[in-house]
């Protein structure tokens, strides 16, 4: 708009100092105009490295949480495979304890000295007592290995 009446001022016969002020205001104008500019684009330039810091941080924090989800997965399997060795384990402890029970229960009953007890009378008591325990444990090993316990 001044640029325009600047133009038109010979035309209407305008007055030197006019002239002077217009130009003055024209080059305050533009001045201003190309600070404006100036300060837009520092303006673009930092709402840009702003948002491309954000999002590298959002990218890192998204990264630590995949690295973390992935260190919890390797932590949860590593549990499970835990857990699976240590139920074989109680199973192979457990056989074992219900193999090496019978023999103390049937001692046990023997132990307790009563004076009427048939087969303490019997010639063929304590061999078949010891056959039992024998038979008992090698068939629950029997069971158990067919299990697969031990």
């Amino acid at each position: 708009m001044l640029q325009a009446l600047l133009r038109g001022s010979p035309k209407y016969g305008t007055n030197g100092e006019v002239e002077n002020r217009l130009r003055n205001a024209l080059d305050h104008t533009i001045r201003v105009t190309e600070r404006v500019a100036t300060m837009r684009t520092l303006l673009d330039n930092a709402l840009t490295v702003h948002a491309t810091l954000v999002s590298l941080e959002q990218n890192e924090a998204m990264r630590r949480m995949s690295g973390a989800s992935l260190a919890q997965g390797e932590e949860s399997r590593r549990l499970a495979r835990e857990t699976i060795e240590q139920g074989e384990e109680v199973k192979k402890i457990s056989s074992w304890a219900a193999i090496l029970f019978t023999p103390t229960l049937v001692a046990s009953v023997y132990g307790m000295n009563f004076d009427h007890m048939p087969e303490s009378h019997w010639a063929w008591g304590y061999p078949i007592a010891l056959v039992l325990v024998f038979g008992l444990g090698v068939g629950l090993w029997e069971v158990f290995k067919h299990k697969r316990w031990l």
